[in-house]
C-alpha cells in the first residue's frame, strides 16, 4: 500500500500535464503556421468505449478536433458545400494526436480512472480528408473504500456535511470531486468567520486491490474579522455609495456569503463595469479589504424597434439615469408606442385581421388605433442607511388593447419598500393606486365581470380606481438564470383592495409560483417540477356593490409557461360568443325546427347554435378566468446527440383546474360557472442560445368536448345588447385526429 497526500496526487497530474499539454500547445501553435493544406481535414472525430465520462467534455481536453458547420443558421448549406466561410476546418497534426492520447489518459485518471488504455485509428474518407477514431478502454475505477471526516460537530451539522460530501464510499476515486469537496467544507467554516479554515486531505492507495483510502480534515484556526476597507478606482461615484451598498462593515465577522453579497450588490447597482473584492494573502485574524472598481457610464439611454403579427409595428425609447443626484439613485423614463400601421397591416400575409376577431364589426376601429405605455420610477437604495434595503417608487400610464374584447386605459403610481432578508431573497411591501377605465361591449362585460344589466354595465364603463396593497416574498437558490440544473425558486404574493386602500374594486388574493430542478450527480440529465396554486375572493361592498374581480385579477390557465396541450388562456371557464348576423346566415334554426329571428330579444335566445351550417370556426371562445387556480408540471431535460451538445431535448406532463368564476347574475349561463381542468403531455426541444434557450413546445390537447354558454349580442334601440341563448353547444376546439389535437409553441426561456 502506498500513502500520499493529495497535494502530491494532484502534482502528479499537473507534472503530465505539463509535459504533455503545456508543451504541445505551443508546438501546435507553430504547426499552426504551416500550410494546412499539407495536413489532412479532419473530417470526422468519433470516441469509441466511453461510457463513465462525458464524451463533450472529455472533446474539449484534446488539441484534435473535427471540422464543423460555422453555425445552426447555415447548417444545410454545409451538406452541400465545404466553404471556409461556412464550415470550420480543422487539420491532423500527428504529434497532437500522440499527445491526445496521454492528455485523455489524464483527464480519465483525474477521475479515478487509472488504468485507461487508449488507441487511434486515421481512416482515410476523401482526398486529403481523414477520419479520427479514439477507442477507449476505460477498465475498472480505483474505487474510494472508506472515506473519513474529521470536523467540529458543533460548527457542521449532519445535514450539511451530507449536502457538502460529493463523493461517497464505492465511487471512483475522482481528484476533481474531492478537491471541489474540500473547497466546499473550507467554504463552509469561511461563512462561520473562519476565513482561515483549512480542508486537509489525505490519500491512501492500494495499486493492487485498486482501493483508496480517503481522509479530510477539517482544522477551523481562528476566527476572522473586518479590518478596514480599502476603495480604488471610483472617480465620479462616491465612496460613501459604494460602502453603503455592500454588507462589509468593520468590526464584523468576516463571512463568505457577506463578500459574495456585497460582489453581487455592487454589480447589480450597474454603476460599475468591474467590481472586484479582495483580502491580501496573510494570517491574521483581522483581514484588510480592498474594494477595486471601473465605472461603467453613468446615463444611459435606449432606442429600440419591433414588428409582429400581432401588434404590428412598436416603437420603445428608455432613458436611465444610474446616479441621480449621487448615492446611486436610480431613474428610469420609458415609453412605448404600439399598434402602428394596424389599419394598413391588419389581415395582410401572417399579420392578425382584427376583424375577425370582432364580434362586433361595428366597434372595429377604436383597436386601431396605437396603443401606448410611459413610465417613471425612481429607486433609493441603502434606504435608512442599510444596504439591504430600498424604496422606490413611481407614476405610469397606458392605453392598451385586445382587439375585439376591451380597451384598458389607465393611470396611477406606486410605492415599493424592499428588504433583502437573505441574500437573492428580498421582501417588498407595495402598494399601487390605479384610475381604471376599460372600454368595451356589453358582450365582454357580461362574460368577463359576470353582469349583464345595463346600469351595471355603464357603472363599470366609468373610471374606476384599482388600488391593492401587496407582500411579495422571493427567493432564488437555482444555480443558474436561464436553465437552472439544481436548486429551487419560489414566489408568494398577498394582495389586498378594500376601502382602506381607496379601492373600487374589493378582493382578498393569494398567489404561489414554485419550481424546483435535480440532476444526477456529473450529468446533464435535468428532472425539474413546477407548482402554481391561486385563489381570489371578491368582498362584499365593491364596485356596483356586486362583489365583481376586475378581470386581470382573475386566473388563467393554458400557454407557452402553462399547460401547453392549451393555448393561451384556453383553459378553464369559457363562453362562446357569435354574431347575430352569422346565426342567420348559417340558416340557425330553433329548438322546434323553425328559422332562427335575429329581430328581437324574445326570438333571438331560442336560437339553437347546434344547428345549420354552424362550426366550430364561427365561434370565438373567451376565457372568463376562475377564482382559483392549480396547476402543476413534470419536466425531463436530456442533451441531444448533434451539434456540439446544443440542442436539449425534453418530455412533460402538464396539469391544471381553474376553479369556479362568480358570475352571479348569469344564472342561464351555469355551465360557465363550472371549474375546468385537464392532463396534457407533450414533448420539446431547446437551442442553448446566447440568449438563452429557444424553446418549441408541443403539447397534446385531450380534445374533449365541452358544452358551453353561448352568447350573442343585438342592435336594441340603437345600442348593442348583450343575449344569452337558452342554448349551449357541443364544442371542441381541437379536431379529432391525433395530429390535430398538438398544440405549438414557440419561445424564449424555459417553461420555468
Amino acid at each position: 500500500m502506498r500513502r500520499s497526500n493529495l497535494k502530491w496526487a494532484r502534482a502528479g497530474a499537473v507534472w503530465l500535464t505539463g509535459v504533455l499539454v503545456v508543451a504541445p500547445l505551443s508546438l501546435g501553435a507553430q504547426s499552426n503556421r504551416d500550410d494546412p493544406r499539407e495536413r489532412p481535414e479532419v473530417r470526422k472525430l468519433v470516441f469509441r468505449g466511453v461510457d463513465h465520462v462525458d464524451v463533450y467534455d472529455l472533446r474539449k481536453a484534446i488539441a484534435t478536433q473535427g471540422s464543423s458547420c460555422r453555425s445552426l443558421i447555415v447548417e444545410i448549406l454545409c451538406v452541400f458545400s465545404r466553404s471556409p466561410t461556412i464550415v470550420d476546418r480543422h487539420y491532423l497534426d500527428s504529434k497532437e494526436l500522440t499527445r491526445d492520447v496521454t492528455r485523455i489518459r489524464v483527464y480519465y485518471w483525474k477521475r479515478g480512472f487509472r488504468d485507461t488504455q487508449v488507441d487511434t485509428v486515421v481512416t482515410r474518407v476523401a482526398e486529403n480528408a481523414v477520419r479520427v477514431e479514439f477507442k477507449v478502454t476505460e477498465n475498472a475505477p480505483t474505487r474510494i473504500r472508506r472515506l473519513g471526516i474529521i470536523y467540529d460537530s458543533t460548527l457542521i451539522s449532519d445535514r450539511q456535511r451530507n449536502r457538502l460530501t460529493l463523493l461517497h464510499a464505492n465511487d471512483p476515486l475522482d481528484i476533481i470531486a474531492l478537491d471541489s469537496m474540500r473547497v466546499l467544507f473550507a467554504t463552509e467554516l469561511w461563512d462561520q468567520g473562519f476565513g482561515d479554515a483549512v480542508a486537509d486531505t489525505t490519500i491512501a492507495v492500494d495499486t493492487a486491490t485498486k482501493d483508496a483510502d480517503v481522509t479530510l480534515r477539517l482544522i477551523t484556526n481562528r476566527r476572522t474579522t473586518i479590518g478596514p476597507i480599502v476603495l480604488s478606482g471610483n472617480q465620479q461615484v462616491d465612496g460613501s455609495t459604494i460602502l453603503n451598498a455592500i454588507t462589509l462593515r468593520t468590526g464584523d465577522l468576516y463571512r463568505y456569503s457577506d463578500v459574495l453579497e456585497s460582489q453581487r450588490s455592487l454589480y447589480e447597482s450597474s454603476l460599475f463595469r468591474q467590481a472586484s473584492i479582495t483580502v491580501p494573502l496573510q494570517r491574521d485574524t483581522v483581514k484588510a479589504v480592498e474594494i477595486s472598481v471601473i465605472e461603467a457610464p453613468l446615463r444611459e439611454t435606449r432606442l429600440g424597434g419591433g414588428l409582429n403579427n400581432v401588434d404590428f409595428a412598436q416603437l420603445e425609447a428608455r432613458f436611465t439615469n444610474y446616479n441621480l443626484f449621487g448615492g446611486g439613485r436610480r431613474l428610469d423614463v420609458t415609453g412605448s408606442i404600439g399598434n402602428l400601421m394596424a389599419s394598413s397591416l391588419q389581415g395582410f400575409g401572417p399579420f392578425r385581421d382584427i376583424r375577425a376577431d370582432t364580434p362586433d364589426s361595428s366597434i372595429v376601429s377604436p383597436f386601431l388605433l396605437p396603443t401606448w405605455a410611459a413610465s417613471v420610477d425612481f429607486r433609493q437604495p441603502a434606504f435608512l442607511n442599510h444596504p439591504r434595503n430600498s424604496l422606490g417608487g413611481g407614476v405610469f400610464g397606458h392605453r392598451q388593447a385586445n382587439p375585439g374584447v376591451f380597451i384598458d386605459r389607465g393611470y396611477g403610481g406606486t410605492g415599493t419598500f424592499t428588504r433583502i432578508i437573505l441574500p437573492r431573497a428580498p421582501l417588498s411591501l407595495t402598494y399601487r393606486y390605479e384610475v381604471n377605465r376599460v372600454q368595451a361591449s356589453d358582450v365582454y362585460f357580461c362574460v368577463n365581470f359576470g353582469v349583464c344589466d345595463q346600469e351595471t354595465i355603464n357603472s363599470l364603463r366609468t373610471h374606476q380606481s384599482l388600488s391593492p396593497l401587496s407582500l411579495t416574498g422571493f427567493i432564488d437558490r437555482s444555480d443558474l438564470p436561464f436553465s437552472p440544473t439544481k436548486g429551487y425558486v419560489a414566489r408568494v404574493e398577498l394582495e389586498h383592495a378594500s376601502s382602506v386602500t381607496a379601492s373600487d374594486y374589493r378582493y382578498n388574493r393569494g398567489f404561489f409560483d414554485g419550481a424546483f430542478y435535480t440532476h444526477r450527480s456529473g450529468s446533464k440529465h435535468v428532472f425539474s417540477g413546477h407548482l402554481r396554486v391561486g385563489f381570489v375572493r371578491a368582498l362584499a361592498g365593491g364596485r356596483g356593490d356586486i362583489g365583481v374581480l376586475q378581470p386581470r385579477k382573475r386566473f388563467y390557465a393554458g400557454g407557452s409557461q402553462s399547460v401547453r396541450g392549451y393555448t393561451e388562456n384556453q383553459l378553464g371557464p369559457r363562453v362562446l360568443t357569435i354574431d347575430d348576423s352569422t346565426l342567420l346566415k348559417k340558416g340557425a334554426r330553433t329548438s322546434t325546427g323553425a328559422p332562427c329571428d335575429i329581430s328581437s330579444v324574445v326570438t333571438i335566445v331560442l336560437c339553437d347554435p347546434n344547428t345549420g351550417d354552424l362550426g366550430n370556426g364561427d365561434f370565438i371562445p373567451q376565457p372568463l378566468g376562475g377564482t382559483s387556480l392549480i396547476e402543476g408540471s413534470v419536466e425531463y431535460r436530456v442533451p441531444l446527440p448533434f451539434y456540439r451538445q446544443k440542442f436539449v431535448g425534453a418530455v412533460f406532463i402538464d396539469a391544471g383546474l381553474v376553479g369556479e368564476a362568480s358570475l352571479q347574475t348569469l344564472a342561464d349561463l351555469q355551465n360557465v360557472t363550472k371549474g375546468t381542468g385537464a392532463i396534457t403531455p407533450g414533448f420539446g426541444i431547446r437551442y442553448e442560445s446566447p440568449v438563452g434557450p429557444i424553446r418549441v413546445d408541443i403539447g397534446i390537447n385531450p380534445g374533449k368536448t365541452e358544452r358551453l354558454a353561448v352568447a350573442t349580442s343585438i342592435t336594441d334601440r340603437a345600442s348593442r345588447r348583450i343575449i344569452p341563448l337558452e342554448t349551449g353547444r357541443l364544442f371542441t376546439s381541437y379536431g379529432r385526429g391525433i395530429l390535430d389535437r398538438l398544440t405549438l409553441h414557440f419561445s424564449i426561456g424555459q417553461a420555468y
